[in-house]
């Protein structure tokens, strides 16, 4: 097989799939547009499953906000340690004036 046939087999093999993908687009395209706009499919969940994906929203929701907090916290003890270690540098310089 010389170059130009396996770049002739692999070229028909994508347009080939292209079409494919045009072929399923096209009949799916007015599915697609008959569909809501706002996600709801008029399927009620039922009341087990809206209890627990309520629940672990509201874990999910506890966890960020622990995150946030945790991150601050961190924030503040950097912050805090920052200080001191300026603090202390401010008056052992103090201490030495006074030695001398």
């Amino acid at each position: 097989m010389t170059l130009h046939m396996i770049d002739l087999i692999l070229f028909i093999i994508f347009v080939l799939s292209f079409g494919g993908v045009l072929f399923i687009l096209a009949r799916k395209l007015p599915v697609l547009a008959s569909l809501p706009q706002n996600g709801k499919t008029g399927i009620r969940k039922h009341n087990i499953i809206l209890n627990a994906e309520n629940k672990i929203k509201n874990v999910l929701l506890a966890f960020e906000k622990q995150i946030y907090l945790h991150r601050f916290l961190s924030f503040v003890k950097v912050m805090t340690l920052k200080i001191e270690t300026k603090v202390d540098s401010l008056l052992c310089d103090i201490r030495k004036k006074q030695k001398k």
